[in-house]
């Protein structure tokens, strides 16, 4: 693993391992909103020690975020300290004017944001990014930054770097502009890390590898690292203190040892059982009968809807030698080749059953999945839903099949029109399909609020009026409102946090055995995947290289790749721990 040397005079000497680099005492963050301010942070106090990583844990509206921004002199408009110390070695940070921040952000302290995406100038070569910090600060010159950011690009574990110094944001994977905001993050060996969810959209085998170089930067330049997270699996491998903050305040804090096997405060314990790990996982009932499986025993079917072939024998979905492949141009316009993303992909499903398709970015997982719901076109192979190929069907006879699969998207903040509102949402599938008549349409809104656990108040609401969960929540009703046999779930928690997460996979497991559901549940996490799933199956560069049930598969697996996906999810050990008496039985 390629680790940090402070170059000669970028950096003062390491402070001794455990001494406190960062003080914070009594902090008070609020934004001015129009009903007067609104306090995000209230009362924190912490210390990130040398030469160690402390969490500062919560979901969503915590105030930990707030708390990272302010850390470095970037909180968003209308928002502002209003009291409290923060001293980085001995230097109180708190009033301190644009100028000077410009002096410590970057050069002694420095962020490593949560989005790449977002973080990077997307017209500027990487390389020139990472060298404008050296120039900025004084520590090279135009000509050196440039060599000097390839080395950097080095450390940052980036393949290829002088190769990759000259392309654009764009033309990186997100876990390669990760590494890039590291290289920039680290460049001028600053003493304080402030890592912002640094590794939430990555799949496990990258954040792994990323995580494994930033504690590699910590141990050995004796940085304080401040990581800022939702997820406890990751605090449980890496922090070595514990902040937990719930609306604002820190309600818990202390060595990560004993935060995690013996939580004190009711949050806590609850975000350690909401934690998805791969030894706690929920047992899973099929239901054997399939009559009616598509509405809930007490709603009418539509007469229209169509039927599910309750006497046919064999699997609900049955998928064979799927193959796809896109086009790829070379350098020269003429020059054609195709990258294969699916390679003779088959599986079956059974009714009332979850089979989980899991695999990094880029295994071709959401590429089978548009090939069965017919939104990609397959070169090769077959997809038979009750013994009819999705793939070879038209007209109407493709339209009511359709009605039988229907997806539930990852991100309900891009899935769902914000401007409409929950009602309009989830009748404007009835109204594509001329289904029922209209004054019966708002029985069936209340009918699926309720059946998905919302308030039926819910319908007037905008989806931009919802959390992310309620969003989720909506985004799986509508999934539910023609009746399918068949959800496809791409990827339906992981731009949540963990206990909402964890109440939408309970939804999910609720609504299957009330109406006798199948789920295709796709995931890159081998710990989401394990709660949910009764057979697994994982997907490498367009093929499967594993299949079978999923305590089996995740008990003794047989694939080097499998037991690589194992190996990455973290803190299963210790949170597995301490939730010992919550986990199911």
């Amino acid at each position: 693993m390629n680790v940090v040397n402070p170059a000669p005079g970028t950096a003062p000497p390491a402070e001794r391992t455990g001494t406190p680099l960062l003080a914070v005492r009594g902090l008070r963050i609020g934004y001015r909103t129009s009903d007067g301010t609104h306090i995000a942070v209230d009362g924190l106090d912490l210390t990130a020690a040398a030469g160690q990583v402390t969490a500062v844990v919560g979901e969503s509206g915590s105030g930990k975020s707030s708390t990272a921004h302010a850390l470095i002199g970037l909180l968003p408009a209308g928002g502002s300290v209003l009291g409290g110390s923060v001293r980085l070695q001995g230097e109180e940070l708190t009033g301190l004017g644009e100028r000077a921040w410009r002096e410590v952000r970057g050069r002694r302290v420095g962020l490593i944001p949560q989005d790449p995406g977002l973080s990077l100038d997307p017209v500027k070569p990487v390389g020139g990014q990472v060298a404008e910090v050296l120039r900025v600060h004084g520590l090279a010159t135009r000509r050196d930054a440039t060599a000097r950011a390839v080395d950097l690009l080095v450390e940052a574990g980036l393949p290829d770097p002088a190769q990759r110094a000259r392309q654009y944001p764009h033309e990186l994977s997100g876990g390669m502009r990760q590494r890039v905001l590291i290289a920039i993050a680290t460049a001028a060996r600053p003493r304080l890390l402030v890592a912002d969810e640094p590794t939430s959209a990555l799949d496990v085998t990258v954040q792994r590898q990323i995580l494994d170089y930033l504690q590699g930067v910590v141990t050995t330049t004796g940085t304080a690292m401040l990581l800022v997270t939702h997820d406890l699996a990751v605090v449980a491998d890496r922090a070595q203190h514990v902040v937990v903050m719930s609306q604002a305040r820190v309600v818990e804090a202390g060595p990560a040892e004993q935060v995690l096997t013996d939580p004190q405060h009711p949050y806590t314990r609850r975000l350690l059982a909401d934690a998805p790990t791969i030894t706690a996982r929920a047992p899973r009932r099929i239901r054997a009968d399939t009559t009616d499986t598509t509405q809930p025993p007490d709603a009418p079917r539509d007469s229209t809807a169509p039927e599910a072939t309750a006497a046919t024998a064999g699997p609900l979905l049955r998928v064979t030698g799927l193959t796809r492949a896109f086009p790829v141009r070379g350098a020269a316009l003429s020059r054609r080749r195709s990258r294969t993303a699916v390679d003779g992909v088959g599986f079956e499903l059974d009714r009332g059953e979850t089979l989980g398709l899991v695999g990094e970015s880029g295994s071709g997982k959401s590429t089978t999945a548009r090939l069965i719901l017919g939104l990609e076109r397959a070169d090769s192979g077959a997809v038979l839903l009750d013994g009819a190929d999705v793939t070879t069907v038209r007209g109407a006879a493709r339209r009511a099949l359709h009605r039988r699969i229907q997806l539930v998207y990852q991100n309900p903040y891009a899935s769902l029109n914000p401007r409409f509102t929950v009602e309009e949402l989830l009748t404007e599938p009835l109204r594509n399909h001329h289904i029922g008549a209209k004054e019966q349409w708002g029985a069936t809104v209340r009918r699926l609020l309720a059946d998905v656990a919302l308030p039926a108040g819910t319908g007037r609401r905008k989806a931009a009026e919802l959390s992310g969960g309620q969003r989720q929540r909506v985004a799986i009703a509508r999934a539910l409102v023609l009746g399918p046999e068949l959800l496809v779930c791409d990827e339906p928690v992981s731009a949540l946090d963990v206990t909402v997460q964890a109440r939408i996979l309970e939804l999910l497991i609720d609504l299957q055995e009330r109406h006798g559901l199948s789920y295709l549940f796709i995931s890159h996490d081998l710990a989401v995947v394990a709660q949910v799933s009764d057979r697994i199956a994982v997907m490498r560069d367009g093929r499967i290289v594993e299949s079978g049930p999923a305590d089996e598969l995740l008990r003794s697996p047989s694939h080097p790749y499998t037991k690589e996906l194992l190996a990455a999810v973290p803190g299963d050990r210790r949170i597995n721990s301490a939730t010992e008496d919550t986990s199911w039985s």
